[in-house]
């Protein structure tokens, strides 16, 4: 099978690259597979982050790609298409995470020849931050393809919602592996500059408005002192406010700030010194965030929103805050501590998810899918 992906890959960075990456290079040990890349995936002026692209610190592994699809630029749509077309795949994978993309992508997917099926990736059908056009472009991309992956329920219902005869078949996300394994507790410990008499709470990853960092700040400030917090990720948009609440709690020398893109090699320092990873979210579909803690073991405390309640309470490889609450996030917390046997029970059906959720097994029923349609 000659499989197509149109999506973001090396030199840009964050999760989807990341994910773009892993299913590349699984689907080329059985397949032909070529990545199809953006020439410019944000203009700068609405990426909210300091850069796009692998810095050489980041340690990113690079993948061989054609750069040709300009998100703002009608003239390389064509182009892209005609490049696709041509290289006559049977299959063309695209990834769908906001409404942005839905021109570029959906033009290029309305002009791909009978031969070639196309399946999108859904990250997200209703975006995180809504827009009153949200629902019409996103609308507009999935009539332009043959078939859809989700990787939780919840996307399957607001995809159903906006296509009632779409075609699709959910395939949770597999685990993200590349970072490596787990190290001893002391050695990312002493890495971090973190105390060993600490309950170490962890906040991973892209600081945005609806993953709940100041519900977290307000929970902690709620917590005796046997706890840390651990923040490590970049701020989109500015940290402002959220300095302004560790400034102001009582537990503010036990907050301990990395604030910065983490690169691949780094990721371990943080899971292995943690001893629960927190997603304090307003909103959410799945999370790329769960998929690194379940590669090193790591329990999770969750907000029952969207797809984490599904993949996190449901398989057991975590503790759901029924609220997105500081005093419910808080509680939430102590009692995963409380419980021996909870924490018990979480380490075990880690072990099963590990095995689960790999990225062979995903894209052996991606390849099943396509084949159907």
């Amino acid at each position: 099978m000659k499989v197509a992906i149109l999506s973001c890959f090396y030199p840009y960075r964050g999760g989807i690259a990341q994910f773009n990456a892993n299913i590349f290079e699984v689907l080329g040990r059985d397949c032909t597979v070529k990545a199809f890349n953006f020439k410019r995936q944000y203009p700068s002026i609405l990426f909210p982050g300091k850069t796009q692209y692998v810095t050489p610190d980041d340690e990113a592994a690079p993948v061989e790609s054609e750069a040709i699809l300009d998100s703002i630029c009608p003239l390389s749509w064509a182009r892209t298409a005609a490049a696709i077309r041509k290289w006559e795949p049977d299959v063309l994978v695209m990834r769908y995470w906001m409404p942005f993309f839905a021109p570029s992508l959906g033009y290029v997917a309305r002009r791909m020849g009978p031969r070639t099926k196309v399946v999108a990736i859904l990250d997200n059908v209703i975006p995180h931050e809504r827009h009153f056009f949200d629902s019409a472009l996103t609308r507009y991309f999935l009539s332009g393809v043959d078939g859809c992956i989700t990787l939780c329920d919840e996307v399957s219902h607001d995809l159903l919602r906006l296509k009632p005869d779409a075609r699709f078949t959910v395939l949770p996300h597999p685990v993200y592996s590349h970072f490596g394994k787990r190290i001893p507790r002391e050695e990312a410990l002493k890495k971090l500059g973190l105390t060993s008499d600490k309950k170490i709470l962890l906040f991973f990853g892209l600081i945005r408005e609806y993953k709940g960092l100041d519900v977290l700040l307000n929970a902690f400030s709620l917590l005796d002192d046997s706890y840390e917090l651990v923040i490590a990720g970049e701020p989109y948009g500015s940290f402002d406010r959220y300095q302004t609440l560790i400034d102001n709690s009582p537990a503010k020398d036990r907050i301990k700030l990395f604030l910065g893109y983490v690169k691949d090699s780094e990721v371990k320092y943080y899971f292995s010194a943690t001893d629960l990873a927190v997603l304090p979210y307003r909103s959410a579909t799945q999370s790329g965030i769960s998929s690194i803690a379940i590669n090193f073991g790591v329990p999770l405390a969750v907000t029952a929103v969207g797809g984490l309640k599904e993949a996190i309470g449901d398989k057991g490889t975590g503790i759901v805050a029924d609220e997105c609450t500081a005093a419910c996030v808080a509680g939430t917390i102590q009692n995963y501590f409380a419980d021996a046997a909870l924490q018990e029970a979480c380490d075990q059906a880690m072990q099963a998810e590990q095995k689960r959720l790999s990225w062979e097994k995903f894209c052996e029923d991606l390849c099943s899918f396509a084949a159907k349609l």
